[in-house]
């Protein structure tokens, strides 16, 4: 989980136990490289009180698109469904799209979720519906489907994606530039949560912060971590479907108004009701019990339970976790998860999901789906050299 000092000291008590193992003695001198590195990196870090927002030195007007650009194109400041589908086609074909509309799509999505509470409230009309869909980890051929499946986003099918946008998969730019498009588009069309993946220190390891710099540039990799702190943790369907990208918590009590006061403008902490909504797990069995990822909880369906009661809700939606179906339905039926990311990885063989809800009632219609081909890219591209090792 990024934690190369503590990893360093594992892998200095692996190699006294096997001094002459060659995959101990690599992996021991990629840590010391990674915990260099960022040592490195503390020393020249500028304190977070003379902190600048890299946003407010761009401005993307003043970008110039050059003549032979090709690609699509915003005529000034509206970003038009015209738009976002010549942008999806240039990226099914591998093409970039220019880093002046790049800038402004980026640039304007922060102003939009800036504005937003730490919970945000989705009110569906009767006879309406709604979409949620989990994890899409850079996998920007799947999620082309999602919208072949069940249509684009707009007013009237919006849709919501429950986190991890990014890294992973090597297509993380485009799906980001995508869903943000179509935030610039229709700010109602299409809402966005914020996942344990959209964190610098996350980034960094597993491929986004590299695919940023790749394709885009230095200057972008520090716009993303901005706007990922922009990130609303949570959203409630009428008052009754809270939406996570994680889960719930390791205290009783906690209320709709906790959450909303919630200080989310910051790298997520390693404790806390904000790291609990973006790490945690359901666990079969009752209580709560430590996180398997080292991070946050596991919690049981007498949580969940407790938690539906005490805020007068009827279901928890979360994602986070990988699932052979895309979904998977827990606690009695009051907690589902689900994944949209299919074939994750590409090793896993798991399906996609996502859940399409109609007001009033709120039943959940579970639409499963297949993974897509992509270009011959491999997941982790562009990942930490040291986590690659493990692959």
């Amino acid at each position: 989980m990024g934690k190369f000092k503590e990893a360093l000291k594992d892998f200095q008590q692996v190699k006294k136990i096997c001094p002459n193992d060659p995959d101990a003695t690599k992996k021991l001198k990629e840590c010391e490289k990674a915990v260099m590195k960022l040592k490195f990196e503390e020393a020249i870090a500028v304190p977070e009180s003379e902190r600048h927002s890299v946003a407010d030195s761009i401005d993307y007007h003043s970008i110039e698109v050059e003549p032979q650009y090709s690609g699509a194109k915003i005529e000034g400041d509206v970003v038009t469904l015209d738009f976002v589908k010549k942008m999806m086609d240039d990226f099914k074909n591998q093409k970039c799209l220019h880093k002046r509309y790049a800038f402004q799509i980026v640039l304007q999505t922060r102003e939009m979720l800036q504005s937003q509470p730490s919970l945000v409230d989705i009110n569906v009309p009767d006879g309406s519906h709604f979409t949620v869909c989990g994890d899409v980890h850079g996998q920007f051929y799947d999620l082309i489907n999602i919208f072949e499946l069940n249509g684009l986003p707009s007013e009237e099918n919006p849709y919501l994606f429950n986190g991890d946008f990014v890294d992973r998969g090597s297509f993380s730019v485009e799906v980001i530039l995508t869903l943000f498009a179509f935030k610039c588009m229709c700010p109602s069309a299409i809402y966005l949560a914020r996942g344990n993946h959209e964190s610098k220190s996350m980034n960094k390891i597993y491929g986004f912060e590299g695919e940023v710099r790749s394709k885009l540039s230095e200057t972008f990799v520090e716009l993303f971590a901005e706007v990922f702190c922009c990130l609303p943790l949570a959203h409630v369907i009428n008052e009754k479907v809270f939406v996570v990208h994680g889960g719930l918590f390791s205290v009783d009590g906690v209320k709709l108004s906790d959450i909303r006061a919630i200080d989310r403008f910051c790298e997520p902490p390693e404790e806390g009701l904000m790291c609990e909504l973006l790490w945690s797990d359901p666990q079969p069995f009752p209580g709560r019990g430590p996180s398997k990822r080292g991070v946050g909880l596991s919690f049981g369906a007498d949580v969940t339970r407790k938690f539906l009661q005490d805020n007068n809700l009827d279901l928890v939606v979360r994602s986070h976790e990988v699932k052979d179906e895309g979904y998977e339905i827990e606690h009695d039926g009051k907690l589902i998860t689900v994944f949209s990311a299919p074939n994750y990885c590409d090793q896993m063989g798991n399906k996609g999901a996502f859940i399409c809800f109609e007001a009033p009632d709120l039943k959940p219609n579970i639409v499963t789906f297949s993974a897509m081909p992509h270009p011959d890219v491999k997941p982790m591209a562009y990942a930490n050299n040291f986590l690659r090792m493990f692959q």
